[in-house]
């Protein structure tokens, strides 16, 4: 996923994977955090928003893009632990707000869930990648 097309200065939406639970017992995710930011992308905030909200699931937006959902006027549903049931896929997804600083390097990659599941914590890191290039 990714753009060549981004410039410095501009915030970028990157949608981190959809929660499924495989497991046969429910779940709620507590946080959530991309594992490695580059030089170049500070990450704002992270969101949680409800898919019929948004739309769909916006894979990466630019804000403020014609196709981009206006996120401050949508419920934030990562305030509080978001609960998945046993063997369903959540219809929250969680969101990275990212400001381009300077040109990035590298990608930004791999997505941590924290969770817990019957009293007990959990974290899963998921492989996930954005690539914003800045155009010259």
């Amino acid at each position: 996923m990714g753009t060549e097309s981004a410039k410095v200065g501009e915030v970028w939406y990157f949608a981190l994977p959809v929660p499924y639970n495989t497991s046969s017992q429910a779940i709620e995710i507590t946080e959530v955090a991309l594992k490695r930011v580059p030089a170049g992308i500070k990450v704002l905030e992270y969101g949680a928003y409800h898919l019929e909200d948004a739309g769909g699931l916006p894979l990466l937006a630019d804000d403020g893009g014609p196709h981009t959902p206006d996120f401050g006027k949508l419920k934030n549903y990562g305030l509080k632990p978001v609960k998945v049931k046993a063997g369903e896929e959540s219809n929250i997804f969680y969101l990275a707000k990212l400001k381009i600083t300077a040109p990035p390097k590298e990608t930004a990659r791999w997505c941590r869930f924290d969770y817990r599941q019957g009293g007990q914590a959990y974290s899963q890191t998921m492989d996930c990648e954005v690539e914003l290039k800045v155009a010259k």
